[in-house]
C-alpha cells in the first residue's frame, strides 16, 4: 500500500520569510555545488586531485561525488523526518535519514542498478553517503575511551532511537523519482530502480539490506582498501568532497547566495601570483624593520636558500634565527612551481598561532589574510583595541562571512591557524574537512614539530605519507628519532651538517656556533631563588620556568614577597581576556628593540613559555625537564645574541610530574655532558640528539583513512581529561547575558582540574539551564582566581619547591 504522500519533501525546517527549500533542491544544489567546485579544469578541481593522488581517475572521482551528493539526503523521504522540520517541537526521529539512504544503496535493486556503469563504485558511494554527518559508527569496532563510546552509541548503523517498529517512507514521490533521474541522465544507468512501498521495519526487506551491507559490503570493502591504496584515495576523496558540497550547499542557500555566482567568485578566483608574497608581506613587513633599525634590511644566506628545497622540506635552525622568514621564502618559490592560491601557516598552540598573525600575515590585506583558532573572533576584536603596525586600521571577517561558518575562510589566501584546524580532518573534524580545500589549495608550513604530543605526530607522519601538497616542517631542534620518520615521509632536512660547513652559509654557522649561554645548574630551588632575585635586583631580566602551575603560584607569590612586587606569571590557567594581558605583559617585558636599554623584569611561568614567543632572557632559571623541552626553554635567553650570554640556572625539581623520571634523569645527563661552562646553540642541539627519547615510528593510521563505510570524530591530540574548559561563578550574570544575545564569551573561559568543576556542584550549585554542555562552573572567589595569577588550587604553603 503506498502511502499519502506530502506535497513537498521538506530538506531543512522552513524559515521564517522564507521559501522552503524541497529535500530535491537541496540534492540538486549539493550535485551542483559537487559539479562547479571540483570541475576539473578549474584550479580547485585539479588541486583536490593532487591531494589525494587521483589524477588518473579524475572523471571517476567527479562522477562518484556527483551521485553521492543526488543520494545523501534521499532517506529524509520518511514520516519521522517530515515532521520534525514541519512540526515545532518534534525532534525524536526513529532512524538517522543517511543511515536509511545509505540502506537504499544496499537494496539488490539500487546495486544491480548501479552495477550497469562500470565507473560508478556503489561502496564508494555508499560509505560518503552513510558519513556525511560523521555520524556513523561500526558497533564491532573497539573505543578505549569508554566517555567517547557512550557517546557515540546512538549513531550506530541502523540503530534505532524509538520505541517504534514501522516508519513510513516516502520513496514513490516525484521529488525523489527526480532525483534518480537525475542519476540516470549524469551516468550510463537505465531507467530508475523500482523502490519498496514498505515501511521500514524490522524483519522486512530493509533489515535484509542492513545486513547486507553491514555483514557483507562494509567488511569486505575495508579489506579490499587495505591492499588497494588507489581505491582508498578515491573513497575519501569522495567522502570529504561530499561533507563541503553539502556544507557549501547548505550554508550559501540559508544566507541566499547565488551558488554558482559565490562559487565562480571564491572558488575559481586568480592563483597567487609570483610577487604577490612579497608585495603583500615581505615587503611591509620589511619596510617597518628598516624604520624602526634605521638600517637596510639584508636575508641571511640560509632563509634564501630554504627557499630552494622543494615541495617537501624539514627546516632545523636555531631559537631566534629567522625560520619564519625563511618559510615565506619557500612558499613564495612554491607558488611559482605549483598553481595555488593560499599559503598556511601551522602553529601547536592559540597563542603561537595568535603571534604569527600578528607579526606576518596580519601585513595582508584584511580581504586576504585569516587567524583560524578556536577563539579566533575573541583574539582579533582584542588585537583591533591594541593593533600592532601590521594590522592598523583593518577590519577582519564579517558578521556575513561568520555566518558561512568554514566556508568563510574559503575566500582567504594567507593564514595563521592552530594545527588543529585544518589537520584534524584526519581524524574526522568537520571544520577541518570544511576547510579541506582550502588546505588541498595551499603550500603549508607547519612550525614546532618538536612540540607535538605522540597522537599529533601520528597524524602528521601519516598526512605526509599520504598526500601530495607542498609542505615545510620547522622546528630549532628535533630528536634523531623524529626527524628519521619526517625524513622517510619525504621530508628533505635543511640545512644539513654539509651545509652548515660551507661558506654559503658562515652567518648561520655563526650564529649557530656563538656562545650563546652560561650552563651554570644549581643544586636546588633555594640556591635558584637566590640567583633570581640577586638577578633581578641587579637590573636583569630573569624568567622562571617550572613544570607545574602550582609551583609557579607558589614562587610567584614567594619572590614578590621579597621584591615587593613586579612579578609576572604567565600559565595556562587564565580566562583568556586576562591570559591575552598577561601573555602581552611578558612579551613586552621580555622583547628585544635596537637602540633600547633593557628594563628589570622578572617573571614565573610554566611550559607555554616554550614555542615562538620572543622572550629575550638575561638570566634563565628552569626545573629540569625533558631534553627537548630544556632546549626550547634555554631558546628564550640571549634570543638576539645581544650581550656576551646569558646565564641559565637548572636545577632538578621536587616531583617528577607532569614527566617521568627517567626523562628528568637523561635531561641531567644531558646537561651533566657538557664539558665547558660556555654552550652554543649548535652543541644543545648536537646534545640533544644523543639524549633525546627514542620513539616508536608511527603506524600510519588515521580515523579519516582507515574508516570505511564509517565516520565519527576522533582525538587529534592525545587526551587529557586532567584539565577541562571552565567559566568562573562570579561571571554567570555576564556570560549569560552574553549567550542569550548570541555574542562571543571565549574571553571568560578557564581550563581548571577537572575535580574543581565536580567540588563546586558538589557544594549544592545547581548547573544553570542555558550552559552549553562543554562548559563547567568554578568558584571565582578571590582564594580562587585573580586576574594577574589566575585559577589557584592551592595556597602556597601547600606546595613544594624543594
Amino acid at each position: 500500500m503506498i502511502p499519502e504522500l506530502p506535497d513537498q519533501l521538506l530538506a531543512k525546517s522552513p524559515r521564517p520569510g522564507r521559501k522552503p527549500v524541497t529535500l530535491e533542491e537541496h540534492l540538486q544544489d549539493t550535485a551542483v555545488c559537487a559539479a562547479q567546485i571540483f570541475r576539473l579544469n578549474g584550479r580547485w578541481g585539479q588541486n583536490w586531485c593532487r591531494f589525494f593522488q587521483i589524477s588518473t581517475a579524475e572523471e571517476q572521482f567527479l562522477l562518484n561525488l556527483q551521485v553521492a551528493a543526488l543520494f545523501h539526503d534521499l532517506g529524509k523521504a520518511n514520516e519521522d523526518f517530515y515532521a520534525a522540520v514541519s512540526q515545532p517541537g518534534f525532534t525524536q526521529q526513529t532512524i538517522r535519514h543517511e543511515h536509511l539512504s545509505a540502506l537504499m544503496l544496499c537494496l539488490p535493486e539500487v546495486r544491480n542498478w548501479l552495477s550497469q556503469d562500470s565507473r560508478l563504485d556503489a561502496n564508494i558511494i555508499t560509505a560518503a553517503v552513510l558519513s556525511h554527518h560523521l555520524k556513523a559508527f561500526d558497533d564491532s569496532t573497539s573505543v578505549k575511551d569508554k566517555e567517547r563510546s557512550e557517546r557515540i552509541k546512538n549513531y550506530r548503523w541502523g540503530h534505532v532511537q524509538t520505541l517504534k517498529q514501522s516508519v513510513v517512507l516516502y520513496l514513490q514521490h516525484e521529488e525523489v523519482t527526480a532525483t534518480l533521474q537525475r542519476i540516470v541522465d549524469l551516468t550510463d544507468l537505465q531507467e530508475i530502480p523500482s523502490l519498496p512501498k514498505t515501511a521500514w521495519r524490522p524483519a522486512s526487506e530493509w533489515e535484509q539490506a542492513w545486513r547486507k551491507g553491514k555483514k557483507q559490503f562494509a567488511p569486505s570493502f575495508k579489506r579490499d582498501l587495505r591492499k588497494n591504496t588507489q581505491r582508498r584515495s578515491l573513497l575519501i576523496a569522495v567522502k570529504a568532497g561530499l561533507i563541503l558540497s553539502d556544507a557549501a550547499a547548505s550554508g550559501l542557500v540559508r544566507e541566499g547566495y547565488d551558488i554558482s555566482d559565490w562559487i565562480e567568485a571564491i572558488v575559481h578566483s586568480e592563483a597567487i601570483a609570483a610577487n604577490e608574497i612579497s608585495e603583500k608581506i615581505l615587503l611591509p613587513w620589511i619596510q617597518q624593520i628598516e624604520q624602526r633599525t634605521k638600517k637596510p634590511f639584508k636575508f641571511h644566506a640560509f632563509q634564501e636558500q630554504a627557499a630552494e628545497q622543494g615541495k617537501k622540506a624539514l627546516l632545523l635552525v636555531a631559537c631566534g634565527g629567522g625560520k619564519t622568514l625563511a618559510a615565506w621564502k619557500w612558499a613564495e618559490q612554491q607558488t611559482q612551481k605549483y598553481n595555488i592560491g593560499k599559503v598556511i601557516f601551522l602553529y601547536p598552540t592559540r597563542g603561537t598561532a595568535t603571534e604569527g598573525f600578528r607579526d606576518y600575515v596580519g601585513w595582508a590585506p584584511e580581504a586576504d589574510a585569516a587567524l583560524v583558532t578556536g577563539t579566533a573572533k575573541y583574539e582579533l576584536e582584542a588585537m583591533a583595541e591594541n593593533p600592532s603596525e601590521s594590522i592598523a586600521d583593518k577590519v577582519f571577517r564579517t558578521e556575513a562571512d561568520e555566518r558561512l561558518y568554514a566556508l568563510s575562510f574559503w575566500s582567504k589566501r594567507f593564514f595563521s591557524a592552530t594545527v588543529d584546524q585544518f589537520l584534524s580532518f584526519m581524524e574526522h573534524s568537520y571544520q577541518s574537512l570544511c576547510l579541506l580545500p582550502v588546505l588541498a589549495d595551499s603550500a603549508v608550513i607547519i612550525d614546532e614539530v618538536h612540540s607535538f604530543d605522540r597522537s599529533m605526530f601520528d597524524i602528521l607522519i601519516s598526512f605526509l605519507n599520504t598526500f601530495h601538497i607542498p609542505v615545510l616542517c620547522m622546528t630549532a631542534t628535533l630528536p634523531q628519532s623524529r626527524r628519521d620518520e619526517l625524513v622517510k615521509a619525504g621530508l628533505k632536512v635543511f640545512p644539513t651538517a654539509t651545509d652548515r660547513a660551507s661558506e654559503a652559509l658562515a652567518d648561520l654557522k655563526e650564529l649557530e656556533q656563538a656562545d650563546r649561554y652560561w650552563l651554570e645548574p644549581v643544586a636546588d630551588f633555594s640556591v635558584a631563588f637566590d640567583k633570581a632575585v640577586t638577578a633581578y635586583q641587579a637590573g636583569l631580566r630573569v624568567l622562571w620556568v617550572v613544570n607545574t602551575v602550582d609551583r609557579c603560584l607558589a614562587i610567584a607569590q614567594k619572590l614578590e614577597a621579597v621584591l615587593d612586587g613586579g612579578v609576572l606569571t604567565y600559565h595556562s590557567r587564565f580566562r583568556l581576556r586576562d591570559r591575552q594581558k598577561v601573555h602581552a605583559n611578558t612579551v613586552k617585558a621580555f622583547s628585544f628593540s635596537e637602540g633600547d636599554v633593557p628594563k628589570r623584569a622578572i617573571a614565573v611561568t610554566t611550559q607555554v613559555c616554550e614555542m615562538s614567543l620572543d622572550l629575550d632572557a638575561d638570566v634563565l632559571i628552569t626545573e629540569i625537564a625533558p631534553v627537548s623541552s630544556l632546549v626550547q626553554r634555554f631558546g628564550r635567553a640571549n634570543r638576539h645574541l645581544k650581550r656576551s650570554f646569558a646565564t641559565l640556572h637548572p636545577y632538578m625539581p621536587p616531583a617528577n610530574l607532569p614527566y617521568q623520571r627517567n626523562d628528568l634523569e637523561t635531561a641531567n645527563a644531558f646537561l651533566e655532558s657538557f664539558e665547558t661552562e660556555l654552550v652554543s646553540q649548535l652543541q644543545l642541539a648536537t646534545a640533544l640528539e644523543i639524549y633525546a627519547r627514542p620513539e616508536r615510528d608511527a603506524d600510519g593510521s588515521s580515523s579519516f583513512l582507515n574508516s570505511g563505510y564509517y565516520a565519527v570524530p576522533g582525538s587529534f591530540r592525545d587526551t587529557d581529561e586532567f584539565a577541562i574548559p571552565c567559566i568562573l561563578d562570579s561571571d554567570l550574570d555576564a556570560i549569560e547575558s552574553l549567550v542569550k544575545d548570541r555574542q562571543p564569551y571565549d574571553g571568560f573561559i578557564v581550563n581548571v582540574p577537572h575535580k574543581w568543576a565536580k567540588a563546586w556542584l558538589e557544594d549544592g550549585n545547581p548547573r544553570p539551564e542555558w550552559l552549553p554542555k562543554y562548559l563547567n562552573v568554578v568558584s571565582g572567589a578571590a582564594d580562587r582566581y585573580q586576574v594577574n595569577r589566575g585559577f589557584i588550587t592551592k595556597s602556597p604553603e601547600e606546595v613544594e619547591l624543594g
